[in-house]
C-alpha cells in the first residue's frame, strides 16, 4: 500500500508534530525491517493517512493518537515517494 494525495500536506504534518528530524537521525535499514515484521500496523497507517485526503489539521491529529513506529514509518515512506517523484522529474 502506498501513500495517496497531497504528500506535502503529510509531510507538513508530520514536520508540525515534530516526526522529521528523529526520522533523518534513525537507522532506516532497521525501522524498516521492523515494520516489515508487523506489516498489519503499516497497513493501518497508510489507511488513516490516506483516509484524511490531505487535510493538514486531521492528518496532525490522527498522527498524535498513531505509534511511534507508524509515524515513523510514514516519515519514511513520505521521504522514499519525494525521492522516487523527483528521479522521474530529473529523467524526462
Amino acid at each position: 500500500m502506498f501513500l495517496q494525495g497531497d504528500l506535502q500536506a503529510v509531510f507538513d504534518a508530520l514536520y508540525t508534530i515534530g516526526a522529521i528530524d528523529p526520522v533523518l537521525k534513525m537507522d532506516w535499514e532497521q525501522v524498516t525491517n521492523e515494520m516489515a515484521e508487523n506489516p498489519q500496523l503499516v497497513i493501518q497507517a497508510m489507511e488513516v493517512v490516506n483516509s484524511c485526503h490531505g487535510d493538514q489539521k486531521l492528518l496532525v491529529q490522527k498522527l498524535h493518537m498513531m505509534d511511534t513506529r507508524a509515524v515513523n514509518y510514514i516519515a519514511m515512506e513520505v521521504a522514499r515517494e519525494f525521492v522516487e517523484f523527483q528521479d522521474r522529474s530529473c529523467l524526462h
